[in-house]
């Protein structure tokens, strides 16, 4: 009783005032306008399909050049390291004792073919006096029998000198594709092809170049999955497009073509080997590089491109929020094919025109009213606009 009577008109000033104050968040709160958001405004589009690889670089074509006769290596013609010529001289063995065996044969094929005159007019005089009866049977079997031996050895020298002749012009040894000639194995001075054919150097083919690598089955049979299902539209055979990324990061400026693709999957690797074919006319590829390989095997007919940050994953799966014609804010769960970089490939659940938030996204939840700040195009956002498989 005596704390009513304590209360003084201050007091109860001060309470009413309190009491009011409590009242104000609450009104304060239904007057607080939707949350602003940035929006992009979708639309499908067909996005290659593009595989990061890592690939190796090799020759089109390589030779090994060797010594194909005996000899000593008098002197080397090219200059290490260049590009040479199909048949271009490259080195030369000492012919002098090559050019003696063709002489000694060339002497050879004198004598037998003297020896085949002389055994062929015994042979025509033996065949005339026997037709006069003048002589045995015998005696003119054995001037043909001479006349055909003598013919043989003919034929014999002949194939000698021949065979002389090409040693002797493979004393000249020379280039037998066109491409970059390697170092030289050989000094001169140097006995070669005594008993094996030396190497000598090697030619590479380099322009263009292959770039071979592998890709893991599971990631090929998903595409091929996807093209039967007509999600896809695979490229044909060889025009599904190989780029080069150089080992320093920068992309190299020439495309090539997926030329081989192996019909046995590695056991060790659960892996497929393909192979491209790419121009080198600057030679800025070299055999042996390793390089990263972007393989477009074909386009993903209808697809949406969205930053990853608009998208958003709980235990039902990937999901967006979409502000609708009536400013009020809807879920979508989505089907995010792949990603690359920033952005997310969407191949279902979106529809052409849908606003899809892309930031603010905790001041928004479904059924809530949002307002849109800055509506964009998806052209805008979204580089590149390919899709990966791994």
């Amino acid at each position: 009783m005596k704390l009513h009577r304590a209360l003084t008109p201050v007091a109860v000033i001060t309470l009413a005032t309190l009491a009011a104050g409590c009242g104000k968040p609450a009104q304060q709160q239904q007057q607080m306008p939707p949350p602003e958001v940035d929006v992009m405004t979708v639309k499908a589009n067909a996005v290659p399909i593009v595989q990061d690889l890592v690939g190796r670089i090799t020759a089109v074509r390589m030779a090994d050049v060797r010594a194909r006769v005996a000899g000593v290596l008098q002197k080397r013609v090219y200059t290490e390291g260049t590009d040479v010529k199909e048949g271009e001289l490259l080195f030369q063995i000492d012919p002098a004792p090559l050019r003696a065996t063709l002489n000694a044969q060339l002497a050879n094929l004198a004598a037998a073919q003297a020896t085949y005159q002389n055994n062929h007019v015994a042979a025509e005089r033996a065949r005339s006096v026997a037709q006069k009866g003048l002589l045995s049977k015998a005696d003119v079997d054995a001037a043909d029998a001479a006349e055909r031996t003598a013919a043989a050895a003919v034929k014999q020298a002949q194939a000698n000198v021949e065979a002389a002749k090409i040693n002797l012009g493979y004393a000249n040894v020379t280039a037998p594709i066109a491409g970059r000639a390697g170092k030289q194995q050989v000094t001169e001075g140097a006995l070669v092809g005594q008993g094996e054919a030396t190497l000598l150097t090697t030619i590479e083919q380099i322009d263009p170049v292959y770039v071979n690598f592998s890709q893991a089955i599971g990631s090929l049979d998903d595409v091929r999955r996807a093209a039967a299902k007509g999600e896809v539209q695979l490229y044909e055979e060889g025009k599904a497009k190989v780029e080069i990324t150089m080992p320093d990061g920068s992309s190299y400026d020439k495309t090539g073509a997926l030329d081989f693709s192996d019909t046995a999957v590695d056991a060790a690797t659960g892996a497929v080997t393909l192979r491209g074919i790419v121009p080198n006319p600057e030679h800025h590829l070299l055999p042996g590089m390793y390089v990263n390989v972007h393989l477009t095997l074909g386009d993903l007919k209808r697809a949406w491109i969205l930053p990853q940050a608009a998208i958003q994953r709980d235990a039902e799966g990937a999901y967006v929020y979409v502000l609708g014609a009536d400013g009020n804010v809807a879920r979508k769960t989505i089907d995010v094919y792949t990603s690359r970089g920033a952005d997310s490939i969407v191949k279902g659940g979106l529809t052409d025109g849908d606003q899809v938030v892309v930031s603010g996204l905790m001041k928004v939840h479904p059924g809530a009213p949002a307002k849109a700040a800055a509506p964009r195009s998806d052209a805008q956002p979204a580089q590149p606009k390919q899709a990966d498989t791994h």
